[in-house]
């Protein structure tokens, strides 16, 4: 069995996360959604919450795909991660030139602690590569119309966060 990683925070999950798990979930037989546990970052949702709209959002895709997709949350070292889902594979989305630079010294220290994990990239669809969840926090926050970045229900709750 194919077992890919998927590794964030996701707070929130953007239309750019969900073209990602797409395009990875034809890849594998089952796709494991990391959600990072990061207290540094401050996430503005829980980890209940993130993983809830995770799971929602995968739902659709494991029945478009024919892939398992499951959420686990970890607080560990992502090489650790991969190795306690069993992952062959980390997949990780670039939207940039900037992210590839970040991408590449987390690959070369993965590989140190262990190389028989590999990494995958998959660019960001040209139509999501402006999309990052800090940025969609912060149009929330002042009222902007987020729902060219997210789905439905995600707006939702970030609405309930900030009204």
């Amino acid at each position: 069995m194919r077992i890919g990683l998927y590794p964030g925070t996701f707070d929130p999950i953007t239309l750019g996360h969900i073209d990602i798990i797409r395009r990875a979930a034809v890849m594998v037989d089952r796709l494991v959604i990391g959600v990072a546990i990061n207290r540094d970052k401050g996430p503005l949702f829980t980890l209940e919450e993130r993983v809830q709209m995770i799971e929602t959002e995968c739902a659709k895709l494991s029945a478009q795909t024919g892939a398992e997709i499951v959420v686990h949350p970890f607080e560990n070292l992502l090489i650790d991660c991969a190795k306690d889902v069993g992952a062959q594979v980390i997949v990780r989305g670039l939207r940039a030139v900037a992210d590839f630079e970040y991408e590449f010294q987390m690959v070369g220290m993965n590989r140190a602690l262990d190389d028989s994990v590999e990494t995958v990239f998959l660019m960001a669809d040209a139509g999501h590569q402006a999309i990052a969840s800090k940025l969609v926090k912060e149009i929330a926050r002042l009222n902007g119309d987020v729902r060219k970045f997210v789905t439905p229900p995600v707006n939702e709750a970030l609405r309930g966060k900030f009204s």
